[in-house]
């Protein structure tokens, strides 16, 4: 089942380095396990260059994995990949917060860089595999 694809706009300071950090709070999908439904948060952080993400298709793209069974860690780079394609960014990160099942809670965050950007975690550190 493919889902919707996500609109873009001219960004209108493309010579300037900002971030746009857009929240789905009410994100859900399926589990392809048992089939219940998964609630969470979908974070995505960009810096963009030409192109910006379209806030009502992205909107549509989130609704494109309600009925969609995907083990969380494919949803979160599924995400990346497809808004990396969409935007081309100069960098990207997206976190996927699920609620809690089972008594466990799951965050995945996959992150994308063109080169010429350094390589920094959410939180400003060096990856672990770039120290």
């Amino acid at each position: 089942m493919s889902v919707e694809p996500v609109e873009t706009f001219p960004n209108p300071e493309p010579s300037r380095d900002y971030e746009i950090t857009i929240r789905c709070p009410e994100f859900t999908s399926l589990c392809p396990k048992t089939g219940l439904p998964d609630f969470g948060e979908i974070r995505i952080t960009y810096t963009p260059d030409r192109k910006c993400l379209e806030l009502k298709a992205l909107k549509y793209y989130f609704i494109g994995f309600r009925d969609r069974g995907i083990f969380y860690e494919a949803l979160t780079n599924q995400i990346l990949d497809d808004l990396v394609a969409a935007c081309s960014p100069r960098r990207m990160v997206v976190i996927s917060d699920f609620s809690v099942r089972g008594g466990i809670t799951t965050t995945v965050t996959a992150s994308y860089e063109t080169s010429g950007h350094s390589k920094e975690t959410v939180d400003g550190s060096q990856p672990p595999n770039e120290r």
